[in-house]
């Protein structure tokens, strides 16, 4: 096992993956999946809510609240429009020009 003054920081391999081109596109293309999810998140921890009490009040199962915090789905306009509704806040949508 390493020892502890053996680890590499985080922030010094990110640093050198965001040096390769290739990287950055994959990573630049995950970024709206991100966001979505650190606001869900964000959003549902500042209304002291579970995954399960969203999910409810949401109208789904807690397995897709999980997932979606967990970057792995793709979730449509109506589920988005009722999880903001839950969490008492509206959602937004923005088509950037190139």
């Amino acid at each position: 096992m390493k020892n502890k003054k053996d680890l590499i920081p985080f922030e010094k391999i990110e640093r050198k993956w965001m040096k390769d081109p290739n990287f950055v596109r994959e990573y630049q293309k995950l970024q709206p999946e991100f966001d979505l999810a650190m606001q869900i998140i964000d959003a549902r921890t500042k209304n002291e809510m579970t995954q399960e009490d969203l999910a409810k009040k949401a109208g789904t199962g807690q397995a897709v609240i999980s997932r979606l915090e967990g970057m792995n789905a793709r979730p449509s306009l109506s589920l988005l429009t009722r999880i903001a509704a839950a969490l008492d806040t509206d959602i937004t949508i923005t088509i950037r020009g190139a």
